[in-house]
């Protein structure tokens, strides 16, 4: 581990044994240093955006997404945001046919979201639920935890489908 890590932190171009540096921002702050945290800066997760693959959370039928338009926002799509998305993988009994393109609310997202108290809400993966044009969810059971923040967002009916909110 920290031999591949030594190995992607002198990719960048720098010696891992480097000086001090006269631009770095902190005094004791090496060339090694910067070189790693600018390693992991650009490892940050990002927006919900075009061609983004989610997972199905609910029992619609649809396992895996993939997300065509983020319909709020430049960017990409946060927690609460609704998306188009098209079903790349489906039950063979479900509501949603493989190919077919759905509206559907990001209930989990690994790029984190600061809460009014101070803290940050991340989760491992991206996940969604399936809703119809209205906002009313296809599904009839939600898997998983579920930020309380999609309240604020007017996704009351996907948290009481829900069976934890975090």
């Amino acid at each position: 581990m920290a031999a591949t890590f030594a190995s992607r932190c002198s990719r960048v171009g720098r010696s891992l044994f480097g000086g001090l540096s006269n631009s770095s921002p902190g005094l004791f702050t090496t060339s090694h240093e910067m070189t790693c945290s600018n390693y992991f800066s650009q490892q940050q997760r990002t927006f919900i955006q075009m061609r983004t693959v989610l997972k199905v959370v609910d029992n619609s039928g649809a396992k895996k997404v993939m997300c065509i338009h983020a319909l709020k926002g430049k960017k990409g799509a946060r927690l609460g945001d609704m998306i188009k998305a098209s079903v790349k993988e489906a039950h063979p009994n479900g509501k949603v046919k493989k190919g077919s393109t759905v509206f559907a609310v990001v209930v989990r997202a690994a790029m984190p979201k600061g809460r009014c108290d101070g803290s940050e809400v991340k989760f491992d993966d991206n996940a969604v639920v399936l809703v119809d044009k209205q906002g009313q969810p296809i599904g009839t059971r939600v898997f998983g935890p579920v930020p309380h923040e999609l309240r604020q967002k007017k996704h009351v009916k996907i948290l009481t489908l829900a069976g934890h909110i975090a």
